[in-house]
């Protein structure tokens, strides 16, 4: 079995899988995280683990990670299924290595736009002989709703939802249409920068924001919310076999 532990900005999110098949997946608290590791660890026969962190983990907790299991830790030097043509590779997210992962082995041969909606948007970019260009980074949703509250003296804070309509007639629903309309309209039109370049153009959509932004949008796009976690076991199969 494979132990797979992404840490991202607001949650660490634990899968099991034997091979490429998913058995489980487990969202933890970061305060708690050694412990429900060792829970996980217990209950399953885990062979070996890989470690994707955009967050901090301080090194007293890699330590005892790296004492207890046989771990790979996710970075720009790490062999991956594809070729990074990224100017600057050391400065590449391990989340978006992941995801690019995982797109080249579902997607073989194929023009792919991989979607990451979650604290942030990421927009990345392989092409079908599984070359990496890069893409964008934007804000996420929730993002742009705490960034109007925070960098204006009377705006509110205003709770996700769908716009009831896109001219919003109050200041909640105004928000709503700014913020939903405006992100929904901004993966459009990147989707159609790039089919306009790239006419088999494969789209995949993944991310904590997957579910409430697919809803929206018009462009055919494969929504997947584990798209993550199977380019890290993807990337860990890759290196036992290398």
């Amino acid at each position: 079995m494979n132990l797979i532990i992404d840490a991202g900005n607001t949650r660490v999110k634990v899968a099991v899988f034997e091979r490429s098949r998913l058995v489980e997946v487990v969202i933890i608290d970061k305060k708690r995280f050694l412990s429900e590791i060792k829970k996980i660890v217990k209950k399953h026969e885990i062979f070996t683990t890989i470690l994707s962190s955009v967050s901090f983990i301080s090194e007293k907790k890699l330590e005892k990670l790296k004492n207890t299991l046989n771990l790979v830790i996710l970075s720009s030097s790490t062999n991956v299924p594809f070729t990074n043509l990224y100017e600057t590779p050391k400065t590449l997210g391990v989340d978006r290595i992941a995801l690019v992962s995982a797109a080249v082995k579902k997607f073989p041969n194929k023009n792919i736009l991989i979607i990451d909606a979650g604290t942030c948007i990421t927009f990345d970019f392989v092409n079908d002989k599984s070359a990496y260009f890069g893409g964008a980074i934007s804000p996420g949703v929730e993002m742009r709703y705490k960034a109007l509250h925070t960098f204006t003296s009377k705006l509110p804070i205003v709770e996700k939802n769908y716009p009831k309509n896109f001219i919003g007639n109050n200041t909640i629903e105004s928000i709503n249409s700014g913020v939903v309309n405006g992100v929904v309209q901004e993966i459009e039109g990147v989707i159609n920068q790039y089919k306009n370049k790239f006419s088999d153009l494969t789209v995949v959509l993944t991310g904590g924001d997957t579910n409430f932004l697919a809803k929206q949008l018009k462009s055919s796009i494969f929504a997947h919310q584990n798209f993550l976690l199977e380019g890290l076991n993807e990337i860990l199969i890759f290196n036992k076999n290398k």
